[in-house]
C-alpha cells in the first residue's frame, strides 16, 4: 500500500490595507479568501517603515509599532475563528524587499534605531538573533529601486517565484538562489486576496510558530508551488 505524505499549504507573503499603503484588502478579509482557497495558513509581511506603510512616520517608536500590527492582528484574530494559522512577518524596505521571518513585535520594540542601520548590518543582526532574511523579488525592477542589491552572504534565501512578477524576474531569482545555494522560497506578494495567480510553500508538517517555518526551510523540507485560479477563486 501506497503511503501518502500529508502536505499543510501556506502563503508566505501578504499586505493588509490596515498597514501597507498599497494593499487593497483588510486583514479579516483577507484570511477569509486564504481559507476559502484551502490554505493553511498565512504570513502577514506588510510593508515596513522603510517601504509603503500606512504607519506615520512621526509617532513614537512604541506607537508605530503598535499601529504596525493592525493588519496582522486584524487577519489573526479572524482566522482563529475560521481555522486558519495566521503569523507574524514583515517586508524590510531598504534597496529593495527582503521578508523577516521568525522574529515579533518585541524585537521590533527593543531596536528603535535599526532604521538607522546599513541593511546587511539589518540582516546580520535578525539572523543573529534567531530570524531568517528571504530576499522577495529580488530582480524587480521599480522607481523606488534605484539599481538592483543583492546580498547573497548577508540573506538565507530567496524568493524564486512571486506570483505577482512576470516569469524572466523570477528566472532570474531562481538562477541567483541556485549559483549561491541559499534557500528556495516563494509567495504570492498579495494585495487583493483571491487572484488568478498564486504562489506559496506547501511544510511536511503544520508549523505553530514563525520558528518552526524557518526551521523547516533551513532543512529544505519546503516545496514551493504556483497555483492558478478563475475569478470566483476555483483552482484551475
Amino acid at each position: 500500500m501506497e503511503s501518502t505524505i500529508m502536505l499543510y499549504k501556506y502563503e508566505t507573503h501578504s499586505h493588509t490595507s490596515e498597514t501597507s499603503r498599497c494593499s487593497r484588502i483588510s486583514g479579516a478579509d483577507l484570511a477569509h479568501a486564504y481559507k476559502e482557497m484551502g490554505y493553511t495558513g498565512i504570513f502577514i509581511s506588510d510593508h515596513f517603515f522603510n517601504g509603503n506603510t500606512t504607519v506615520p512616520r512621526d509617532l513614537p517608536w512604541e506607537e508605530r509599532v503598535k499601529l504596525y500590527q493592525e493588519g496582522y492582528l486584524a487577519a489573526k484574530e479572524e482566522g482563529d475563528k475560521i481555522g486558519l494559522d495566521v503569523f507574524f512577518a514583515w517586508e524590510y524596505g531598504g534597496y529593495g524587499d527582503y521578508l523577516i521571518y521568525g522574529l515579533d513585535a518585541k524585537w521590533l520594540l527593543d531596536n528603535p534605531d535599526q532604521l538607522e542601520w546599513k541593511p546587511r548590518d539589518y540582516f546580520n543582526k535578525v539572523r543573529e538573533d534567531g530570524g531568517m532574511v528571504i530576499h522577495a523579488h529580488p530582480f524587480r525592477e521599480a522607481s523606488y529601486i534605484d539599481h538592483i542589491h543583492l546580498y547573497p552572504r548577508h540573506v538565507d534565501g530567496v524568493e524564486i517565484y512571486n506570483a505577482s512578477m512576470p516569469s524572466e524576474v523570477n528566472a532570474r531569482a531562481e538562477w541567483y538562489a541556485r549559483e549561491y545555494g541559499l534557500i528556495l522560497s516563494a509567495g504570492s506578494d498579495n494585495h487583493s486576496g483571491k487572484r488568478e495567480r498564486l504562489g506559496g510553500v506547501y511544510l511536511p508538517e503544520r508549523i505553530q510558530s514563525p520558528a518552526d517555518f524557518c526551521r523547516l526551510m533551513k532543512e529544505g523540507k519546503g516545496e514551493i508551488f504556483r497555483d492558478r485560479y478563475d475569478e470566483n477563486g476555483n483552482r484551475l
